[in-house]
């Protein structure tokens, strides 16, 4: 059985995806009165029940016991916002995709160990050039696709920039607190190479406790010492 407090994340994505009650409880072969205890938090919920749950609501395990689904369009602000400061630093605006990739990774994990809650809900896995969600490529190329980045190879990188006209658009998604953040790991980390900041995520405890292919949790990170975690 899996821990109560669970029914407000539950009611919210089934009513997200438009289903009544009763077709929930349907779906768990349960009655309708047992289905609403679990939104009221007076009924715990089975892991055989947990995993039809996620895999209707299209979320993970992960994201229904922490109760934070991954939200795509802040994830492409936190993208966003690198590339404006890049870009505001009077460089040429371009960072290496792995680098880009780990300075959100950062910023997600770092709000967790402030909050409790990272900022975009995305759920990190152990491959060999993470720590990255698998939709960061495809998240890249919807936004190369629509004009918001631009990706050029050189060499043996990949570099990204913000798109025509994207540096003139406001950030969307990310209050004032989550954009102070996000600055102050990219200050550290602005004029460091790829490399450094592939090692430093690779010495944290997240990384090193993972398996291969595994998620990596993020309550993982409030075991680091404060100057370890961006």
């Amino acid at each position: 059985m899996l821990p109560t407090k669970h029914g407000t994340y539950i009611k919210t994505q089934r009513e997200a995806k438009g289903y009544s009650q009763q077709q929930m409880a349907g779906f768990l072969s349960i009655s309708r009165t047992s289905y609403i205890n679990i939104e009221q938090d007076k009924r715990e919920i089975t892991l055989s029940e947990a995993n039809i749950l996620a895999n209707m609501f299209g979320v993970t395990l992960e994201d229904i016991s922490r109760e934070q689904s991954p939200n795509i369009e802040k994830y492409k602000s936190i993208i966003t916002s690198f590339l404006k400061l890049e870009l505001g630093g009077k460089k040429d605006g371009k960072i290496p995709k792995t680098k880009l990739a780990k300075l959100v990774y950062l910023a997600d994990f770092a709000w967790f160990y402030e909050n409790c809650v990272s900022m975009s809900g995305m759920q990190y896995k152990r491959l060999e050039y993470g720590p990255v969600p698998d939709v960061y490529f495809r998240v890249l190329d919807e936004m190369f696709e629509q004009g918001e980045i631009n990706i050029e190879t050189k060499k043996d990188a990949m570099l990204i920039s913000l798109g025509r006209g994207a540096e003139y658009e406001p950030i969307q998604n990310l209050n004032k607190d989550e954009l102070t953040l996000i600055k102050k790991i990219y200050k550290k980390w602005e004029d460091k190479r790829t490399k450094e900041i592939v090692d430093f995520t690779h010495s944290q405890l997240p990384w090193k406790i993972s398996r291969d292919g595994e998620a990596i949790h993020y309550e993982l990170i409030t075991q680091e010492d404060p100057d370890h975690v961006y």
